[in-house]
């Protein structure tokens, strides 16, 4: 009787513990991701594709999505910094284009508010026109450019943002003077397809996954890209080949909310690395052309201290600072 009792409860132990392994081990609760930007830009589709990768990956039991758009996305961050603290289940999404905002709004509340946790990929601007543009060629577009400087109108992110910065180190390769491009700032997204259409911007400049269904589906047709090196699905050559030795890219990670414990801080952390192996996540980096540069915790922050430095020497280089 005794043994056949043990045996019962060996079975019994050994159920339980198969049981935990295949169990969801939810590191997270309900994720609420602050995306600073407009619904369809880069900063809330990355959260959106995080999102889904979370839940595909039981690192979260669910995800809410709230978007807070203006000022290169320093009004999120702070909506986000004051509204989280201490709060595990919180994920802001961040990129250069925010530390560029910081630099040129000095806002009270910094990227130093807030817990670094991970950047997840670069996204390299490609520059693109309406299907039936007289621009057939980056050459075509340079050559008006050079000539008729203000007659061109670009558009792209907020003012100072990375697309604007990178239009106006390309003017600089081309000695045009900074005053005179004619640059037109947007929320990004559909709103910067919608001039284009309609003929207000000549040129937009923004990164593929943004601009990827209008490029698929004919509306808008790409020049060139401002990758180091030909990015696999995009059929267009980078500028540096095409003799003009300017790269134009956004990195994209996320933060936590401040005054996170150790403990949770690595907890938030895993989840979000964790996602990232997922295959949504996977198929979203293939599909939207993302280059992956997976880096976390201090190391992150210590990068984001750099691109402080570097993205501020930009801005005075081009004028916008």
């Amino acid at each position: 009787m005794s043994a056949l009792i043990r045996r019962f409860s060996r079975c019994m132990v050994a159920g339980l513990t198969a049981a935990m392994l295949v169990a969801p081990a939810f590191a997270l609760d309900t994720v609420k991701f602050m995306a600073p930007g407009s619904v369809g830009g880069g900063y809330d589709q990355t959260a959106r594709v995080l999102g889904k990768a979370m839940l595909e990956a039981n690192t979260a039991k669910a995800v809410t999505f709230e978007n807070k758009g203006g000022a290169g996305g320093t009004l999120g961050l702070a909506q986000f910094a004051n509204s989280t603290k201490g709060d595990p289940n919180a994920l802001l999404v961040v990129g250069a284009i925010m530390v560029a905002g910081i630099e040129q709004n000095k806002p009270q509340i910094s990227l130093k508010d807030v817990t670094p946790i991970a950047r997840l990929f670069t996204e390299y601007n490609v520059i693109a026109v309406r299907k039936d543009s007289p621009y057939k060629t980056l050459d075509d577009l340079i050559k008006d450019f050079k000539e008729k400087p203000t007659g061109v109108t670009f558009g792209g992110g907020s003012k100072g943002s990375i697309d604007h910065i990178g239009i106006a180190e390309l003017a600089g390769k081309l000695d045009v003077p900074v005053n005179k491009v004619n640059y037109i700032a947007t929320g990004g997204g559909g709103e910067i397809v919608a001039q284009t259409l309609g003929g207000q911007i000549k040129v937009l400049t923004g990164g593929y996954a943004e601009l990827g269904q209008y490029i698929k589906n004919g509306q808008i047709r790409v020049l060139a890209i401002g990758a180091p090196e030909r990015v696999p699905g995009i059929d267009a050559p980078t500028l540096k080949e095409s003799g003009y030795d300017v790269i134009i890219g956004n990195w994209r990670g996320v933060y936590g909310a401040a005054n996170l414990t150790a403990e949770q801080r690595k907890e938030v952390t895993d989840a979000v690395v964790a996602a990232s192996k997922s295959n949504v996540w996977q198929e979203n980096i293939k599909i939207n052309a993302w280059t992956e540069s997976v880096l976390t915790g201090d190391d992150f922050g210590k990068f984001v201290d750099e691109e402080h430095v570097r993205l501020r020497a930009m801005l005075v280089k081009v004028g916008l600072l």
